[in-house]
Order: structure tokens, then C-alpha cells, then sequence
């Protein structure tokens, strides 16, 4: 479900009678729905989060023993379906901001993984859960947990099916801010107007650096950062924050 508020973009995972749990059509509904809207002019955020009080409870249990009984290539599409719409988040030039409330486990907590920002409630209930049913991770969590946590906590994590809250999400590094349950939904809504507040182009390179960087060495970073500072500045709308700074004697 898409939801549209000015420059705000809320794509809501609906299927809260199974805790949003991930079906090969909501995965191709979520991809479908980033690609679209992160690519729209009038758009300069999305907020990510799932309905009826829990972002994604992970897999849908039911499918997967279903299409497990056609054979490997029809399992397959589940994952590969759901590794599409959690790559969707780094291919759109918006930041997206996961919005975390109650259940985000397994493959709901490999989207979080996947997310640009996350933002969680107090009384948020986290974990990569896969093996306490004998199952293993299918959605990223085995690559993006390590990188995000190190290695000692990913592996702890991921073996003990241990649940963490809000504040150890944070602490951990995987979440940026953590609110009240009952001011969630407006400090959410806040923190996403402000984000969109911010010139677009200027967050999407930000965005576009940050991941980029990721996947290569500091020193082709660094010297991709530099590429783009200057081409912002001189051919983009960075000419005009330097002007303002400027004129404000250097103070930020």
C-alpha cells in the first residue's frame, strides 16, 4: 500500500492478520512500489513500515512449504523476489527510512538491514530468528549483518536467535534513533518532513557516496567524494549552499 503526502512517500507492507509476513507478491509489490515512487520528482523520502502494529514478522511459512513441494526453481523466486525489493532501497536516488514497530524478525529484520535509516520504537522486538526453526538466512541477513555489527555480534546474533529491543538496536548501530511507543508515529513522521526539508540532489549523493563507498576501497571513496563534491559545487545546486555559507561569514 502507497501512500503519497507532499514529499513523503509511506509504502506500508499489508498483511497485518500474518504480521506482514513476506509472500513472492508482496515482494514484487514492495519492489515495484520503490522502484516507482523513488524515482518520482515530487518525492524526496520514503518511510518504510508494515500495518496492524508490526513491520514483518519475516517468510510466509505457508508459501514457502508450498512452493518448496514445486521444487528449487519456484522456491527460488521467493528469495530472489525479495533480494530484488531489498536491493530496490539502494538503487533509488530518496533516502528510505525504515520504520520499525513491533515484530521485525528473520526477513523483516534482513529489510531493516536493507534500509537507509531506521528508526525504531521502544518496545520494538528484533532478531534474525532463522535458527530456531532450522532455517537459514535468505534475505541478506548472512552479508549485510557482519558488515553492519561485526562479525562477533552477527554470528552470536544469528546462532542464539537472541530477540533485542529498540534501545540494543541502537546501541548496536542498526537503528538511528529509538522513540516512545506512544509518540512513534509523530516523532516518525518528523524526522522524515525534516529529512525531505533538505535539498534532494544533494541527499541523494550523500546516499549514492555512502553506499558506493561500501563496496570498494577508502581510497576509491575518497577520491569518488571528491569527484562529487566538486561537480556539486560547480555544476549543481551545491553553488548555492556555498553562497549561502559564505555569506553567513562561515558559520554553519
Amino acid at each position: 500500500m502507497v501512500e503519497v503526502d507532499g514529499a513523503v512517500a509511506r509504502i506500508i507492507l499489508n498483511r497485518p492478520h500474518q504480521h506482514n509476513a513476506v509472500t513472492t507478491a508482496l515482494a514484487v509489490g514492495l519492489r515495484r512500489a520503490i522502484a516507482d515512487v523513488g524515482h518520482r520528482p515530487d518525492v524526496r523520502v520514503i518511510v518504510l513500515s508494515g500495518a496492524g502494529g508490526h513491520f514483518c514478522s519475516g517468510g510466509d511459512f505457508d508459501e514457502v512449504t508450498a512452493l518448496s513441494a514445486r521444487g528449487a526453481d519456484a522456491l527460488r523466486g521467493l528469495f530472489d523476489e525479495f533480494g530484488a525489493a531489498c536491493a530496490a532501497i539502494g538503487d533509488v536516488p530518496v533516502p528510505v527510512i525504515a520504520a520499525v514497530a513491533g515484530d521485525a524478525m528473520a526477513g523483516g529484520f534482513e529489510l531493516l538491514q536493507a534500509s537507509d535509516i531506521v528508526l525504531v520504537s521502544d518496545s520494538a522486538r528484533i532478531s534474525d530468528n532463522h535458527i530456531r526453526f532450522g532455517m537459514i538466512p535468505g534475505g541478506g541477513g548472512s552479508q549485510r549483518l557482519p558488515r553492519l555489527v561485526g562479525t562477533q555480534r552477527a554470528l552470536g546474533h544469528m546462532l542464539s536467535g537472541d530477540r533485542i529491543d529498540g534501545a540494543q538496536a541502537v546501541a548496536w548501530g542498526l537503528a538511528y534513533e529509538m522513540y516512545a511507543d506512544h509518540e512513534f508515529a509523530d516523532r516518525t513522521e518528523q524526522f522524515a518532513s525534516r529529512i525531505a526539508g533538505f535539498d534532494p540532489v544533494a541527499a541523494g549523493r550523500i546516499k549514492q557516496l555512502v553506499r558506493s563507498g561500501l563496496t570498494g576501497s577508502l581510497a576509491e571513496g575518497l577520491a569518488a567524494e571528491t569527484d562529487a563534491v566538486v561537480d556539486h559545487i560547480i555544476a549543481g545546486t551545491g553553488a548555492r549552499g556555498a553562497q549561502r555559507f559564505a555569506g553567513r561569514g562561515g558559520r554553519s
